[in-house]
């Protein structure tokens, strides 16, 4: 087996060797949990560009992961965060990422594209109003819609920065709900995975802020499919979800949590749409098969392992968390170079890198050792590290 060195605490390099990769068995779906993967983009390292200021995306080998979501029975949660949407990925090029995303699944029997919509486009600042966030909406939900896209409702970080109470909030999203042509996914996505958008709903405290979103999905709840919350709380998480009306469905966004709040409890269950799925894709396939076919200890036994990899890569700063999802495509082969829209790639420590690839390794999901470790090897040679 192949051996490493790897950086480890106190600064200091320490051998891991390698284990063989787990054969997680081919799901068949549909599953009994809605499961949306939140893609990332692939970088065009060969673009002529400024890559802090102009992203370049590698359109071929971003639709080919997405064709292997969809292989696994996943459906695409597109132009998300994950995406690095508003954090290195525009409008104009997420409305490209739509467009190319829905052409590619017209080929695919079964698969599913829900796509962002927010206001990335509009710049918060004090001539923004009220007004002006709900035109931004307005824009980005024809223009998907146009498409023949579905919706997922992004959080604006242009109305958390000119609201001035939960009002303001009830207006645009009951405007844009009045429009929509089918039932959307709204997402709340907390101040961890975007400090911008702290006090959301108009308030900083989660549970107040959580009575007026409630408030907006019990007025409209024609028009909405689901919420996807991501606050890192799964208590937060089962008190909404036994609390929204019948037919709305819960889609947990909570990357630590997530087996024991998909596994569901007496009371009900989260649906999904995870960033954690594009890493651990096989794994989470695999599991929601088992648990399907009522195999529920098969499920949290092939999902345990991958928790603390999940917790590793979202760990605060939260919002870094893309770099760990690009950098297990790359381990995996799904891309050819470690870059990332934005540069970065440069977000996460070499020593946090070597933890996510051991913890990768501990829950079987690299998928070929030896290129893992001749690619973990190239990585931190750049850190000036002989592996």
């Amino acid at each position: 087996m192949t051996t490493l060195n790897l950086p480890a605490s106190a600064g200091k390099l320490a051998p891991y060797t390698l284990q063989q990769p787990k054969a997680f068995p081919t799901a068949k779906p549909p599953f009994s949990r809605v499961a949306f993967a939140a893609a990332h983009v692939v970088a065009d390292p060969l673009a002529e560009h400024d890559p802090w200021l102009t992203p370049a995306v590698d359109w071929e080998r971003t639709i080919a992961f997405r064709r292997h979501l969809w292989s696994l029975g996943f459906g695409v949660a597109e132009a998300m965060d994950t995406a690095q949407r508003g954090m290195g990925l525009d409008w104009k090029d997420a409305l490209e990422l739509v467009r190319r995303s829905l052409d590619a699944a017209k080929d695919v029997p079964g698969a599913v594209v829900a796509s962002g919509a927010g206001t990335d486009h509009l710049t918060p600042g004090p001539d923004v109003t009220i007004d002006a966030v709900i035109r931004a909406y307005e824009e980005q939900c024809a223009a998907i819609e146009k498409l023949g896209g579905r919706i997922i409702l992004m959080a604006s970080r242009a109305l958390a920065a000119v609201a001035k109470s939960p009002d303001d909030y009830i207006k645009v999203y009951s405007r844009i709900l009045s429009q929509v042509k089918q039932p959307v996914v709204m997402h709340w996505l907390g101040e961890m995975f975007d400090p911008a958008l702290a006090g959301y709903w108009g308030n900083a405290d989660h549970m107040t802020a959580m009575q007026t979103c409630l408030d907006v999905i019990n007025a409209n709840a024609s028009k909405v499919d689901g919420i996807k919350i991501s606050l890192l709380d799964k208590d937060k998480e089962i008190v909404m979800r036994r609390r929204l009306p019948k037919g709305v469905r819960m889609y947990t966004g909570d990357d630590f949590n997530y087996a024991e709040l998909i596994a569901g409890d007496s009371e009900g269950y989260s649906d999904a749409l995870l960033g954690i799925f594009d890493a651990i894709a096989p794994a989470a396939s695999a599991a929601l098969g088992a648990l399907t076919r009522k195999d529920e200890k098969t499920f949290h036994d092939i999902l345990a392992p991958t928790v603390p990899l999940s917790r590793h890569i979202f760990k605060a700063p939260t919002r870094f968390y893309k770099t760990g999802v690009v950098f297990m495509a790359y381990l995996n082969g799904h891309q050819d170079h470690f870059l990332m829209v934005g540069g970065q790639q440069s977000t996460r420590s070499a020593l946090h890198l070597a933890e996510l690839f051991r913890l990768a390794d501990a829950a079987g999901l690299l998928a070929n050792p030896e290129q893992a470790a001749a690619r973990m090897k190239a990585v931190m040679a750049v850190h000036g590290i002989a592996a």
